[in-house]
């Protein structure tokens, strides 16, 4: 496996890790905007998760041109 690889199981498997482990997110303090630490910390991974597949999805691309032989 290659480190590029590796890179891109760590961005898929990220989310995964900190939604799952609920036991670091399940409590109210500290608020933002009035919001519930539960609620604001489980919104901000949609966006880290967007932003996380993304990176993963360029780099999948950039590694699959490199094992081509540059073919595009």
């Amino acid at each position: 496996m290659t480190p590029v690889r590796v890179v891109i199981a760590l961005c898929l498997i990220a989310p995964f890790v900190a939604m799952l482990w609920v036991g670091s997110y399940a409590k109210t303090d500290p608020t933002f905007i009035g919001i519930p630490f539960f609620y604001w910390y489980q919104m901000a991974w949609v966006l880290i998760s967007t932003v996380l597949t993304m990176i993963a999805f360029k780099l999948w691309q950039r590694d699959q041109r490199a094992r081509r032989g540059g073919e595009r």
